[in-house]
């Protein structure tokens, strides 16, 4: 079904080709995961198979893709999106019309099928991606889940012989993404789809796939049926991962495959209690960050948020999690004033009542679930150094003694700022590299943004909002795109900031990240908090929103693979 023989690809102005010397085979009827670092040419991969490179991205390539038969660089996207459908790792940039019925049944009118036939299809993809609630709502509307499901279906309805999915599942909750995956097993099976998938949370996908292509720099580094891959993969979820330490063999894909190999340690108890991370002498919760006391918001009418309160304190990581549309989301816009609703925000002791997002982002950043929001300028340091000029932190103006980082036009004083009564910042020349350097992005500090794959792009503006080092920050969804080492590399750097004595107000699906980083967990249905508490006590207590290592060593108090190692016998 598909044939890559030799290809080698680079964007325009590329310094190094995002792909080379790739040979690959997919055939008829497979479903092949496709994982690997952020930047690892994952989804340059993907958009080969529909010609979206390089007639859209333009570039160098060289090499044969062959696809259902067809030269997919000869004949181009039009031809090709008859024959694979395709759905972005950012489904906003995919959305053609306002709606959610019209949007699933675009294709099918430039397809030209008839009305009668139209209809079947589309009330197929509702149903299976759980939308027929939504079907006339705009997509304006829609949590960034809802979204992502939207555009899983608008791909489905075509009908195409292959389906390829960039990070289907990074902006959807725990079921939501068990239901679209088994869905996609469904037409795998029963229909013969042939399905590519890139995804980085692999604890999600491994067990459904039947082999697992990695990259690594743009080269094909493992690719084997998974039982084999698993052995080979340098980055693993958390019960494999697990089961590398203790020797298992064959490697659990699955908790209860898992559970047959840990029968002798499942009984011991004790020694794996979960301690909250990063409290502290100097920082025992005490000095509040943001209060929120009584919330309300709706949007046209409908209500969204319904009496919520909240508390973030110095030196403490709150995550809050939920079902997609429970209004996590709108929570963080209406702390920070994008939105305006009832009920009163205090941010550092300040009510935020009346007073202008720009003057509430002095003493908290917002990390929006789309990084696009925030990206403007032409390098990636230039997106930080301009954050610094407007907080008044860099003064823009040529003066003795400054220097110009990574090409950037924005001069950047040797001059050395502090910022509010939290956290000393250092000379900002020096911040922005070293923020670079913890975020991995110090080689990329000259790379124009958009550019970049959606994982380094969210570090990107990550780094835009914390480059101030402001004491509150709320962050949606800031995993997304992110693999295991980003994200450990991610963790690190929270930790050095709330040591310091920053707030963390963290919107996630992603239960293994809430497990290792949370404090507290907050949990969200239909807007209104329905638990909250310790985060070994929340999450070991749900069935949805458990972490691998709790489902396997249920009431041991073990979260992570560090918390079931530690406490093993």
């Amino acid at each position: 079904m598909i044939q890559i023989e030799n290809l080698t690809y680079s964007y325009p102005n590329g310094r190094q080709p995002a792909l080379r010397d790739v040979s690959w085979q997919v055939g008829a009827g497979e479903f092949v995961l496709v994982a690997g670092p952020s930047g690892s040419g994952k989804s340059t991969l993907l958009r080969c198979l529909n010609g979206l490179v390089p007639h859209f991205s333009g570039g160098r390539i060289a090499g044969r893709v062959r696809v259902n038969g067809l030269d997919a660089v000869a004949v181009g996207p039009h031809t090709m999106s008859r024959h694979v459908g395709f759905v972005l790792q950012n489904p906003e940039a995919q959305a053609v019309l306002d709606r959610v019925e019209p949007e699933i049944a675009f294709a099918l009118e430039n397809a030209a099928l008839p009305p009668q036939e139209m209809r079947v299809r589309v009330e197929e993809a509702l149903d299976l991606l759980d939308l027929t609630p939504l079907r006339e709502r705009p997509l304006s509307t829609l949590s960034g889940g809802e979204r992502q499901r939207t555009a899983i279906a608008a791909a489905l309805a075509l009908r195409p012989q292959i389906l390829v999915l960039d990070e289907p599942t990074s902006q959807l909750d725990p079921q939501s993404a068990e239901e679209a995956l088994r869905a996609l097993v469904r037409l795998n099976e029963d229909l013969g789809l042939t399905i590519v998938l890139a995804e980085h949370r692999l604890e999600r996908v491994l067990r459904y796939v039947d082999r697992v292509t990695y990259l690594v720099d743009g080269r094909i580094h493992t690719d084997a049926p998974t039982e084999t891959a698993v052995f080979q993969l340098p980055q693993l979820p958390p019960i494999a991962k697990l089961g590398r330490k203790l020797g298992w063999k064959p490697l659990p894909l699955t908790v209860k495959a898992a559970r047959r190999r840990s029968e002798g340690v499942r009984g011991w108890r004790g020694g794996g209690v979960k301690e909250p991370l990063n409290s502290s002498p100097l920082h025992p919760f005490t000095s509040s960050l943001l209060k929120v006391t009584n919330i309300k918001f709706a949007y046209n009418g409908r209500p969204t948020l319904n009496g919520i309160n909240l508390s973030v304190h110095a030196g403490e990581t709150v995550a809050v999690m939920g079902r997609n549309g429970a209004g996590k989301s709108t929570l963080l816009k209406c702390v920070m004033g994008l939105l305006a609703g009832e009920g009163e925000v205090m941010v550092n002791g300040r009510s935020t009542n009346g007073r202008h997002v720009a003057d509430i982002s002095r003493e908290a950043a917002y990390l929006p679930q789309n990084p696009d929001d925030l990206l403007f300028a032409e390098t990636v340091a230039d997106e930080l150094a301009i954050t610094l000029k407007n907080h008044g932190m860099v003064s823009g103006i040529p003066i003795p003694d400054t220097h110009t980082e990574h090409g950037s036009g924005i001069p950047i004083p040797d001059t050395h700022t502090k910022h509010g009564s939290g956290i000393g910042i250092p000379e900002p020349r020096n911040s922005i590299n070293s923020l670079l350097e913890q975020l991995g992005l110090a080689e990329l500090a000259g790379a124009y943004p958009r550019d970049l794959s959606v994982g380094q792009r969210q570090r990107v503006a990550l780094g835009a909002v914390a480059i101030t080092r402001p004491r509150l920050l709320l962050l949606d969804e800031p995993t997304r795109g992110l693999d295991y080492a980003a994200k450990k590399a991610l963790v690190n750097s929270w930790q050095q900031w709330l040591a310091d004595g920053a707030g963390l107000l963290l919107v996630t699906h992603d239960v293994e990240l809430v497990a290792q980083i949370a404090d507290r967990v907050v949990i969200m249905s239909q807007g209104e908090i329905i638990a909250e508490g310790q985060t070994a006590d929340v999450l070991a207590s749900s069935p949805l929103f458990a972490p691998q290592i709790a489902r396997l060593f249920p009431e041991s108090g073990w979260l992570t693979v560090a918390d079931a190692l530690a406490g093993m016998p």
